[in-house]
């Protein structure tokens, strides 16, 4: 068999690959956010590759260039700007309707996008993201001063990640913390301001390589990750798998949430209670449930189940 990926989405799409069998054989299409790249030149390049499964990351002009070049069996994989944003887009929206449509398997990667999918698909399938755990994995928690360090890890985006909700709850024990944050996202100046409007001091750490993020994640006690989405995302599963307690919201209402330990966590008061709180066992509740549900191990099984069955059908 012969797997081509398709775009790339959190490493997601690289990760599988490499926990592939070695068996299979494999090819990565990628591509850059430049026009000539994410054009012609990935249509060119989709043209040229012939493979048993075609796997393409996210419902836009990939999926849909594949699709349209009778590129099948094709795996069409959402990963929630997709199928929370494109979808209602005018342009956008008619592409993401087309990929769900047509695409011979709908997987999705986050809980709260799952019954968006399934109003036009209702086979989609929600599949785990991995973690590579050969980059990530734990390390005991260093001797530290009385305040907790905090890394907030998560790209600095208000609307998406509610980044302001963070700050504004750590600035209410800002006397107990010592919070970090990692300088990207549209609205890292806008977080800077705030901060500094509040009187939280901040430590500003440079944007890393995604191989370079476990030193980061490391070097905390707690990971702050998104207060807005309700499901967990790729810097939740890192932090955890590198032995770190997480603070995100995972909202109770997904039956794939059901056994996270600390549900529910989403505003100003939640999350300085849920701080002043933090018990040792968090971590081993939260990893035990990494290991359920995240294990690449797990994962790599149901995917190859689903690339055996379109094959097969």
């Amino acid at each position: 068999m012969k797997v081509a990926m398709i775009n790339d989405c959190a490493f997601v799409g690289e990760t599988l690959l490499r926990y592939l069998p070695t068996s299979i054989e494999k090819e990565h299409i990628k591509r850059s956010r430049g026009l000539w790249s994410k054009t012609f030149s990935i249509a060119y390049r989709i043209f040229r590759i012939n493979a048993d499964v075609y796997h393409a990351h996210y419902l836009l002009q990939d999926c849909y260039i594949a699709s349209r070049l009778g590129k099948k069996p094709l795996v069409g994989h959402a990963h929630g700007t997709d199928l929370r944003r494109s979808l209602k887009h005018p342009l956008w929206g008619r592409i993401v309707r087309h990929n769900l449509k047509s695409c011979s398997k709908i997987l999705v990667s986050t809980a709260d996008v799952l019954s968006t999918a399934r109003r036009l698909r209702n086979d989609a399938e929600y599949l785990p993201n991995p973690v590579d755990t050969k980059l990530f994995y734990p390390k005991p928690i260093a001797q530290s001063s009385e305040k907790k360090k905090v890394l907030i890890a998560s790209d600095c985006n208000w609307a998406v990640k509610g980044t302001d909700v963070a700050i504004r709850a750590l600035n209410v024990i800002k006397d107990e913390v010592d919070v970090s944050i990692i300088s990207y996202g549209v609205d890292f100046q806008k977080t800077l301001t705030l901060a500094l409007s509040l009187g939280l001091r901040l430590n500003v750490l440079s944007k890393a390589p995604h191989e370079k993020l476990a030193e980061y994640y490391w070097d905390s006690d707690l990971v702050i990750d998104r207060f807005t989405l309700g499901s967990l995302g790729m810097v939740s599963l890192e932090a955890i798998a590198c032995g770190r307690p997480v603070l995100a919201y995972v909202s109770s209402e997904y039956p794939e949430n059901r056994d996270f330990p600390l549900k529910d966590v989403k505003d100003q008061e939640s999350i300085v209670e849920a701080i002043r709180d933090l018990a040792p066992q968090l971590w081993q509740d939260e990893y035990a449930f990494f290991k359920r549900h995240h294990a690449i191990e797990t994962i790599e099984s149901r995917l190859l189940s689903i690339y055996d069955s379109l094959l097969s059908g």
